[in-house]
């Protein structure tokens, strides 16, 4: 512990008490603040190592201790002989250490005392946790998946730099659909910087409208080699994506939480290009099935509809259809002859009835009577039928059988019966 700092006489004694006339040099701030850090106590505390290189020879080691959730990092000093082999960049640890502030150029670290690797155990543990905890926000939800596409125009990929998975989903691919177009992101894919690699590039590949499915891919690896992959960060980000997302990392065994809000898990890389293109040998095949399915069913429907032609062709009314009209003919031949029949019948005996009521009429009509010598005499009134209609001077006309004579009536006289 240092010794209390003594403030020159005629400065602010506490810090409250400064003003713009009487501010306290920044070396007694320093100090005061030297002085405030070396009472802390030693404590453990826990982080993400980003960047430690053995110094050979050294008496002390350096390097950083993050907080990759908060974005927090302190640099940290151990002695050689109390930094143990197998930790390195990327190490998740708890230390035993105490604050320590440099005057100098007013910078805070940690002397560390003793420093543990975190059990694979508790890491597990902590990503069963967020597990649980992003699923009960829904974000593995199957309803949520996005669908991939048949044919991808351009497939995104983010992977490591000059890895294998690169080569296998490439290859993979382009065997399988030769045109097949890459827009590829090489990051970081291990280690405390790996998120913060594949964000913006998920971010890019997202935003372009030519890509239609992206791949996350990268080789098998230790627990600890495929965090980076199961970050809470990276996992939002995948699940907010517009672009559908094919999570290829590690082995069949393996199994981040990137796979779980993936819209499509792949065992492997290997696996992730047969699954984001068709294979062109398995369309064609599906193709020609398809025609000779198509073939097959348009034979069943043409011979269906000759058998049908055949059998209405041989329905009597198709097969003989003039026995149909000769069958009509012999009814409409028998309907004439009935007609004719019927209508010489009915002539003669209108004809003969006809004859006789003329002959009847013939003998009630006044021209008979007119032929055996008698007349009709009428004046412009009427016919005269009394002596009283014909008065001397009145000129009569008498009607004989064959014409007309014109007469004047000299005298008329009643006779007595």
């Amino acid at each position: 512990m240092s010794a209390t700092v003594t403030i020159p006489v005629g400065l602010p004694q506490v810090a409250r008490e400064t003003t713009p006339e009487h501010p306290w040099p920044l070396r007694l701030l320093n100090a005061k603040i030297a002085e405030y850090v070396s009472k802390m106590s030693r404590l453990w505390v826990e982080g993400e190592i980003i960047t430690l290189t053995r110094r050979p020879g050294a008496k002390v080691q350096f390097f950083t201790v993050a907080d990759l959730e908060d974005k927090a990092a302190i640099t940290c000093k151990i002695f050689t002989h109390a930094l143990p082999e197998g930790i390195d960049s990327g190490s998740r640890v708890v230390m035993l250490a105490k604050p320590d502030f440099w005057t100098g150029n007013g910078t805070l670290s940690l002397h560390v005392d003793e420093i543990r690797t975190v059990g694979l155990g508790d890491i597990l543990a902590r990503i069963e946790a967020l597990k649980n905890k992003l699923a009960t926000e829904g974000l593995f939800s199957p309803a949520r998946k996005k669908p991939l596409p048949f044919l991808p125009h351009t497939i995104g990929l983010i992977v490591g730099r000059n890895t294998k998975a690169l080569h296998d989903v490439q290859v993979n691919a382009r065997t399988r659909w030769a045109s097949a177009r890459f827009e590829v992101r090489e990051v970081v894919v291990q280690g405390p910087t790996a998120v913060q690699e594949i964000l913006p590039a998920l971010a890019q590949l997202d935003a372009l409208p030519e890509v239609e499915v992206i791949v996350i891919a990268r080789g098998g690896g230790s627990v600890e080699d495929l965090l980076p992959f199961s970050d809470e960060q990276l996992v939002r980000a995948v699940a907010q994506t517009t672009t559908p997302v094919v999570s290829a990392i590690g082995h069949e065994t393996d199994n981040p939480l990137l796979d779980l809000v993936a819209d499509f898990r792949a065992s492997t890389p290997t696996d992730a290009a047969r699954s984001i293109v068709p294979d062109v040998s398995e369309e064609y095949t599906k193709i020609h099935q398809a025609l000779a399915r198509g073939r097959t069913a348009m034979n069943s429907l043409l011979e269906r509809a000759q058998a049908d032609i055949l059998t209405q062709r041989s329905r009597p009314v198709l097969a003989h259809p003039q026995s149909l009209l000769q069958t009509r003919e012999l009814e409409l031949n028998q309907l004439r002859q009935w007609l004719d029949n019927n209508f010489d019948r009915l002539l003669t005996h209108h004809t003969s009835a006809i004859e006789s009521a003329l002959a009847h009429l013939r003998a009630l009509s006044p021209l008979s009577t007119l032929q055996r010598g008698y007349a009709v005499l009428r004046t412009e009134s009427g016919v005269v039928t009394g002596v009283n209609m014909a008065k001397p001077g009145t000129a009569l006309i008498a009607q004989l059988h064959d014409g007309t004579i014109t007469t004047t009536v000299t005298s008329a006289e009643r006779t007595t019966s």
